[in-house]
């Protein structure tokens, strides 16, 4: 059979229209699984895929990231030479959905006849409704952040290394030795490096910055955003951005119940002997491993910052916005 397959047509047949509106109901949204034995069946399906496929053109590499809606409902992206951060060659990203169909997730398409496949860590590429060629395979993949469990560098300030939450005001740890969120740490800081690990919830239903939310707040006034935004465009409310202010140069953010890290690079804002601000605070963040926010200049503090902007040294707050993040593993080092 004659492959009429180009790379372009293939992005083609995963557009498609969002499935969840806001109209779904409120309880739903608030669904929150903080773990992975306790999560449905969808979740096993949800993740990152890569492979080769057969296109007019030849063998092309392609990355997915498919993400479950609940009651077994699926949203998905596609990227043209790999995943965010390991191929993905920075053009567009149609979406598609799917829907579970026995022991598989189907993935089809009004714009052609190519249909994907998803089953045992797999995605089959099929054309023809599925009943003709395989046309490639994406396998599912199981990313780590090169900094996950990084060490306290020479001279680091310990704030939590899950025997104690001390060190932060309302400091609440779960019995695994996780750090809940709605904490502010005890010690104040100006410039730094700061490393810190975060679980984000799985919450299917949710939407926008109702799922998995909450942020880290350097000095108590200049977010990090921290939501699950995966599969998502990675825009200035999303993970990796610098809230209202800065997108992330890439969406690095992995799927929910994955541990994740922010490697950031704190500069406070600099003050003349008159107290007036001459040059505003830069932050320079690594998510997991990839270089996202870069020296980005800060003019003032995120809106919802419980510190107001000053020369003073001010403290790390991490957000609670309602839902159940996780924490481990955090240390700065003042520059």
């Amino acid at each position: 059979m004659h492959n009429w397959i180009t790379p372009s047509l293939l992005l083609l047949t995963f557009c498609f229209p969002a499935l969840l509106s806001a109209d779904e109901p409120e309880n739903k949204m608030k669904i929150a699984y903080a773990d992975v034995e306790s999560a449905p069946a969808d979740f096993s399906h949800q993740g990152e895929y890569v492979g080769e496929v057969t296109t007019d053109d030849g063998q092309a590499k392609y990355g997915l990231q498919l993400v479950s809606r609940g009651d077994e409902n699926f949203e998905f992206r596609v990227y043209v030479g790999g995943l965010p951060g390991d191929g993905w060659k920075g053009k567009e990203t149609p979406q598609g959905t799917g829907k579970i169909d026995g022991d598989h997730v189907l993935l089809t398409s009004s714009e052609s006849d190519v249909v994907g496949i998803v089953n045992e860590g797999k995605i089959r590429i099929v054309n023809d409704k599925g009943f003709g060629d395989e046309l490639g395979v994406l396998e599912k993949q199981s990313r780590k952040s090169p900094t996950l469990g990084a060490k306290p560098a020479e001279g680091a300030v310990v704030l939590f290394d899950g025997t104690s939450g001390d060190h932060f005001e309302n400091g609440q740890v779960t019995e695994e030795g996780f750090l809940k969120q709605g904490v502010t740490s005890k010690k104040t800081f100006k410039d730094c490096h700061l490393h810190i690990e975060f679980k984000l919830p799985f919450m299917p239903f949710a939407l926008g910055q109702q799922r998995g939310n909450s942020g880290c707040y350097l000095q108590g006034r200049y977010e990090v955003q921290m939501l699950d935004s995966f599969g998502l465009a990675g825009l200035d409310n999303e993970c990796g951005a610098i809230y209202a202010t800065q997108s992330p140069s890439i969406n690095m953010c992995s799927p929910p119940l994955t541990w994740q890290t922010y490697d950031i690079d704190f500069t406070a804002p600099v003050y003349n002997d008159k107290g007036t601000k001459v040059e505003p605070a830069t932050i320079t963040v690594r998510h997991n491993g990839v270089l996202v926010q870069d020296k980005t200049p800060v003019e003032g503090p995120t809106r919802a910052a419980p510190f107001a902007e000053s020369d003073e040294p001010g403290p790390l707050f991490l957000q609670d916005h309602g839902n159940p993040v996780l924490y481990r593993n955090i240390w700065l080092v003042e520059k």
